[in-house]
């Protein structure tokens, strides 16, 4: 698989990730399964997926344990990527930033890791009773005794920080710049998505100037761009999108024509190639510097999205997708 840089240090990664979380947190518990979930990060790796995506909340703490068991034999092919600054408790989660507690949460994840540094260590949510300066500069600390390689910032929780009148990512490009001075961002991690492109016109841009990675989030909707969902079906109270407004069959109904688009132009490459890798090829396209982590548990759909990886849309491509209408419905 082609290889990526993340940050000045120019760490490489597989074109494309996998994101762990569903293995254990947010999506249909009754689906999880721990064995197929090994099997899944086992065969990332084997196909040059190397960037594995976790954070300490999902579970919590089990998802960093399951990749434990994966790292404990397979920890020199892998580029490590965990999240810390989010706390779970009874239907509620909380942000702690204060520098001592990220110290220890960074121990606890290198223990249930099985490893003795983590590659990209990302704050997931600034604590806004803590100055970001004081939670990046802990982790600074990290780096300097070697229990990480480089730092990264999590943007995924954008939407519901912003404020009325204001761009989606300004605030993030604010915070961004605030932690620069203290100590190199090497990746942003944000939602990036053919339904969900508003990273495009800022965010990215800010990212490509400073020779920032941009690991995107979501890249298959939430698995509305792979054309796998039937809208009315409906989903599990514990799964997210069961919550999410553009997951009503409604909403679901009204965005079809955008799955319609992407499978029109996965038709023009061949039976075998499906809408969800065009929609990582797009992705891929949009520069060097993006890095897709689709999220998936099963050996089948970390098998196609590697796959996408060696897809190369055309010109006639990218205009149609460029011509599909805006996802309908609010994603706040």
């Amino acid at each position: 698989m082609e290889r990526r840089t993340i940050g000045a240090a120019a760490l490489a990664v597989g074109a494309v990730g996998l994101g762990c979380m569903p293995m254990s947190w947010a999506y249909s518990t009754s689906q999880q399964r721990g064995e197929e979930s090994l099997r899944a990060v086992h065969r990332a790796l084997d196909l040059g997926s190397t960037l594995l995506d976790t954070a300490d909340m999902y579970g919590p703490f089990t998802n960093e344990l399951l990749l434990g068991r994966v790292l404990k034999e397979r920890r020199a092919e892998a580029f490590v990527s965990t999240k810390v600054g989010l706390l779970v408790g009874d239907q509620h989660i909380v942000a702690n930033g204060r520098p001592g507690y990220v110290k220890r949460a960074c121990d606890a994840s290198l223990r249930r890791l099985q490893t003795d540094v983590i590659d990209l260590y990302q704050l997931h949510r600034e604590d806004p009773e803590v100055p970001v300066e004081e939670t990046w500069g802990a982790m600074a600390e990290l780096v300097q005794a070697g229990k990480v390689r480089a730092l990264g910032l999590c943007a995924v929780g954008a939407r519901s920080a912003r404020r009325p009148g204001t761009r989606l990512y300004d605030a993030t490009i604010r915070q961004l710049e605030r932690v620069q001075q203290v100590f190199p961002v090497s990746a942003v991690q944000a939602e990036l998505s053919v339904w969900s492109p508003e990273a495009l016109r800022t965010l990215l841009p800010w990212c490509e100037a400073r020779g920032i990675g941009f690991l995107a989030a979501m890249p298959l909707g939430n698995g509305f761009l792979t054309g796998t969902l039937t809208p009315g079906e409906g989903f599990e109270p514990d799964d997210l999108r069961a919550r999410h407004p553009r997951f009503t069959a409604e909403m679901m109904a009204a965005n079809q024509p955008i799955v319609a688009g992407l499978r029109r132009v996965a038709r023009r490459h061949g039976e075998s190639v499906t809408p969800a890798q065009v929609a990582l090829a797009w992705l891929l396209a949009q520069s060097p510097r993006v890095i897709p982590v689709p999220g998936t548990k099963h050996t089948r759909w970390v098998e196609e999205n590697a796959a996408a990886a060696e897809l190369r849309l055309t010109r006639e491509d990218f205009a149609e997708i460029a011509g599909l209408p805006p996802a309908q419905g609010s994603w706040d």
